[in-house]
């Protein structure tokens, strides 16, 4: 019988939590950090990019031992090592979190050096704060998301994004995002990039005129 029930996000959050209390270096990215920049749909994916060293390595396997636990000190060199992910499982619910390392590509070091703290509010749970992407360099991964599978989703991601910016409904997230290198990075993406780019932004901020406009 098929599964109903959605999967939880109880190892990622712990693990969130785990990399805050061992002064791991990290950044959320994706889907997850861009429900701080005004991102509505619910995402079971927390996507992490850590940067560790054998310090990091050595607290993580002792919060997260066998047998309960898939937690691989040699897995975990020769990802970071090769620039490839790797996880962390927990065997008895099932669950699996992938971590990147900064290693895995050039992009992710960029952001990594712009990151901000921001608060993360999910339903049933304490309100976190955690290390996230900065919202253009959530935005330009998910254009370069699109550009490698034409998923819908990341061009509906941005779009919430954006109609968040233009209202301005948070002014201090808004004036972060910085749009002129959302601009630069998409022209370097390629034609179709920079022109879905285009028309995502002016449907937004048409959208946030129209919802002001039935404000007043």
């Amino acid at each position: 019988m098929r599964n109903e029930h959605p999967p939880d996000l109880s190892l990622f959050l712990d693990i969130l939590q785990t990399l805050e209390a061992i002064g791991a270096p990290y950044m959320v990215i994706g889907a997850f950090a861009g429900v701080v920049y005004g991102i509505t749909r619910t995402t079971y994916d927390i996507d992490i990019v850590v940067n560790l060293g054998e310090e990091h390595i050595k607290a993580l396997v002792a919060v997260y031992p066998p047998p309960r636990y898939y937690a691989d000190p040699i897995q975990m060199r020769d990802s970071i090592r090769m620039g490839i992910m790797f996880n962390i499982i927990d065997t008895t619910r099932g669950e699996k979190a992938d971590l990147i390392p900064l290693t895995m590509a050039s992009r992710y070091r960029k952001a990594f050096g712009r990151r901000v703290r921001q608060t993360v509010e999910i339903p049933g749970v304490e309100p976190l704060d955690i290390w996230c992407a900065r919202p253009e360099d959530v935005i330009v991964g998910k254009l370069m998301a699109w550009d490698e599978g034409r998923s819908r989703k990341h061009e509906t991601d941005i779009y919430e994004m954006m109609v968040f910016h233009y209202l301005g409904t948070d002014l201090a997230l808004s004036v972060k995002l910085d749009e002129a290198y959302v601009n630069a990075q998409a022209r370097m993406l390629g034609e179709d990039v920079a022109e879905l780019w285009a028309a995502v932004k002016a449907a937004a901020c048409q959208e946030a005129e129209r919802r002001a406009i039935e404000e007043e």
